[in-house]
Order: structure tokens, then C-alpha cells, then sequence
């Protein structure tokens, strides 16, 4: 099976746990003389058979992850924290370039010369071209991801 394949098992998985879970939820408790809508103690061992189905697939993820070596060197756990790394840097030079924009004032501007005057701290171009420069980066780095992802046999 390839890593990718494992990712989507994953995503399914945490899904039916939660489907499992809020089933559960809904039927713990039911009003004297009704029929729950569903045996909640089956549903709670279903949840618990797909948690542990759950927890093979993530350490064999990780596993794999920690072991196979990207192009460029390094491994995949290293792309993805460098992936991880590079949209929180993304997020804060965005932030930044708006605020100093003025994008977080909601529409409020100088209508008087008594009227305080705002001022930037930062040149917005040079943010907004740093902001795209990250973004080419992120997206170099998915891909290397993903493709990576298509390559790789996940490990037992």
C-alpha cells in the first residue's frame, strides 16, 4: 500500500469515529418506556474496533514518514514541518501587510485634520512580495510532498 493510500484510510477512519461518536452521544441516554434509536454499548465497541485500526494506521504513518527520504534529502517529517513552518510564516507576513494596509480598520478613515492619523510600520509591497515568495515555496514543498506520498510504501 503506498502512503497516500494510508492517508485516506486515516481521514476515513477519524471520520467514523466521529460519526461513531456523536451516535453514541445520541443514544447514552433515552426516555423511560422508548427503544433507544441504537444500541449505544455496540456503537462504543465499534468506536473502540476503529480506534485501534486507527492507531496501526498513524504509527505505521509516522514510521514511514520518520524513514523516507525526499528529494532534495531529508525526510518526510522534515518536509512537513518545513511545509508546517513555512504557512505560519505565511500567515504572519500576510497578517502584517494587511494590518499595516489598514485592512483591519473596518472602513475607518481621516474625515478631519484634528482626527488622529494612522501610520504604517511596515512598506506594504515588500511584505506582500515576501508573502508571495512564501506562498511558491509552500506550494513547492506540497508537491513534493504529495508526489512523495504516490512513491512510498507505507511500512509495516
Amino acid at each position: 500500500m503506498k502512503l497516500a493510500e494510508a492517508l485516506v484510510l486515516r481521514a476515513d477512519a477519524a471520520r467514523r469515529v466521529e460519526q461513531l461518536r456523536a451516535r453514541v452521544v445520541s443514544s447514552a441516554r433515552y426516555q423511560e418506556g422508548e427503544e433507544p434509536a441504537e444500541d449505544a454499548a455496540a456503537l462504543l465497541a465499534e468506536s473502540d474496533e476503529v480506534l485501534g485500526e486507527l492507531e496501526g494506521l498513524i504509527r505505521r504513518i509516522n514510521r514511514t514518514n520518520a524513514q523516507a527520504v525526499v528529494e532534495g534529502g531529508g525526510t518526510l517529517t522534515d518536509a512537513l514541518a518545513r511545509r508546517d513552518v513555512l504557512r505560519l510564516r505565511h500567515s504572519v507576513v500576510t497578517s502584517a501587510a494587511d494590518a499595516a494596509a489598514g485592512r483591519d480598520q473596518h472602513g475607518m478613515v481621516r474625515q478631519l485634520r484634528s482626527e488622529l492619523k494612522m501610520l504604517s510600520a511596515f512598506p506594504v509591497a515588500p511584505l506582500r512580495a515576501q508573502a508571495d515568495v512564501l506562498a511558491r515555496e509552500i506550494r513547492e514543498v506540497d508537491v513534493l510532498i504529495q508526489r512523495s506520498n504516490w512513491e512510498v510504501d507505507l511500512l509495516d
